[in-house]
């Protein structure tokens, strides 16, 4: 029998991206289909959309008005897209015009030790639900400790990062790599450093890219 390729995943994103939160899904999917076939390792890579976010965050829907110029009613339509696209992948949405934007880089740094520890996917899929599912303040030190505890970390060594700047300087680090080649739109999904596919592309699009990928591996 023959082994499946193993490949490494960096997928570059941002807890408050909604599209992120698709994309991981899309390509998780992927992998169950290809599984046997393929072997990923995947490493969360930080990336904020809006990283000079004041503490108590932004009302969304005037936050994208201001930012991207777009009408209500235009967002509450990319909403209802959104809701959709997640269904159909059996994640669900919740956003509506009482959401908020919130700062996301003691996030980052909590997944960044998550990684270490073997823990980032189920932490990354944690915060996606608690802020996309819940409407939780992902910025709130209370909502990331709790989070932390239910995908078994350590609540203690969580607190004492949060409480100082512990891997903050790998984050930013992490961050300005990424913006340095190029990917200065969420989600990136980089394939073994060469391959990029970028969006929030359905579990068809990542299974035909990885499968291609896999037989030059």
């Amino acid at each position: 029998m023959t082994s499946p390729a193993i490949i490494r995943i960096d997928f570059v994103s941002d807890v408050s991206c909604p599209w992120c939160a698709i994309g991981l899904a899309s390509l998780q999917q992927a992998l169950a289909k290809l599984e046997g076939e393929v072997a990923a390792e995947i490493h969360f890579q930080p990336f904020e959309l809006n990283p000079q976010m004041a503490a108590g965050g932004e009302d969304s829907t005037e936050h994208l008005v201001r930012k991207y110029g777009s009408t209500a009613d235009q967002i509450d339509a990319n909403r209802a897209s959104i809701r959709a696209r997640g269904a159909a992948l059996g994640f669900t949405f919740n956003m509506d015009r009482r959401s908020r934007v919130y700062n996301t880089f003691d996030a980052h740094r909590l997944l960044h030790w998550a990684e270490l520890e073997g823990r980032h996917l189920a932490l990354k899929q944690a915060l996606l639900r608690a802020y996309f599912t819940d409407g939780e303040d992902v910025s709130a030190h209370d909502t990331l400790l709790r989070l932390a505890g239910e995908v078994g970390l350590d609540i203690q060594h969580a607190r004492q990062i949060l409480a100082g700047d512990t891997y903050a300087n790998e984050v930013r680090a992490q961050e300005q790599f990424f913006q340095s080649r190029g990917i200065h739109s969420v989600p990136a999904t980089i394939i073994n450093g060469q391959h990029l596919i970028s969006g929030g592309q359905p579990p068809e699009a990542f299974e035909q890219a990885l499968r291609q990928i896999a037989a030059t591996t």
